[in-house]
């Protein structure tokens, strides 16, 4: 578990209300952590924090953040 400290600018953008509505209500909270995943992007390597939440299994989201915007709970 880890805690979902924020979220980058534009995240929620063209996202539907109920949506940005049930992300943000994880800011702060224990969220699961599924692993950490690393790509390149343009020469550059990018690394993603995946990230699940939900309450039932057709419910669930996926988040891919940045590292950054988690710490692990304590």
């Amino acid at each position: 578990m880890v805690v979902l400290v924020g979220l980058p600018p534009g995240f929620l953008d063209n996202l539907p209300l109920e949506e940005q509505f049930s992300i943000s209500e994880m800011v702060g909270k224990p969220i699961k952590f599924i692993e950490i995943s690393s790509f390149t992007f343009r020469g550059e390597r990018v690394e993603r924090a995946e990230l699940e939440f939900g309450e039932y299994e057709h419910r669930m989201h996926t988040l891919y953040v940045d590292p950054s915007y988690i710490r692990a709970v304590k």
